[in-house]
């Protein structure tokens, strides 16, 4: 079976404020790097983007894709069936508010069906070398939105 490895990782300077993502994709020997970065937006977003921009790179379907993110927000949907309430409660949630990012979730839905995809804990900030280097990536793109060259 083929394989894909992502860490993904988002961040913002102010919290709504400039974002930026970053993911780091493996295939075998293979490794590429993607960021990007909104100059409005929300931590939130800009971990949810990295993991849909990540999967939005992948040219193949039906292979099996483990994502790395730090990021209870997104652990938490899926490994707490949070996303499965929120589809059967019209897309809210426990307190019957509009579930936040629905645009971006929906979106990350539709990419998880091309492929095998599970959603794994990294814990953030704790030395793991590709979940640093995420982060690296998501604040550099921070930094261009700023201070572009």
């Amino acid at each position: 079976m083929k394989k894909i490895i992502i860490y993904t990782d988002g961040a913002c300077s102010g919290n709504p404020g400039p974002g930026g993502w970053g993911a780091v994709l493996f295939y075998g020997e293979h490794i590429k790097e993607i960021s990007g970065g909104e100059e409005a937006t929300t931590n939130q977003r800009m971990e949810l983007t990295a993991v849909i921009e990540a999967l939005k790179a992948l040219k193949v379907s039906g292979w099996e894709v483990t994502v790395y993110s730090d990021s209870a927000y997104i652990v938490n949907a899926f490994k707490q069936g949070w996303i499965e309430n929120w589809q059967k409660n019209g897309w809210k949630n426990s307190k019957k508010e509009a579930v936040a990012n629905q645009d971006l979730w929906l979106n990350l839905l539709a990419l998880l069906q091309k492929n095998r995809v599970k959603i794994e804990k990294v814990k953030g900030h704790a030395g793991d070398e590709f979940n640093e280097r995420c982060d690296q990536l998501a604040r550099a793109a921070i930094k261009k939105l700023i201070a572009p060259d």
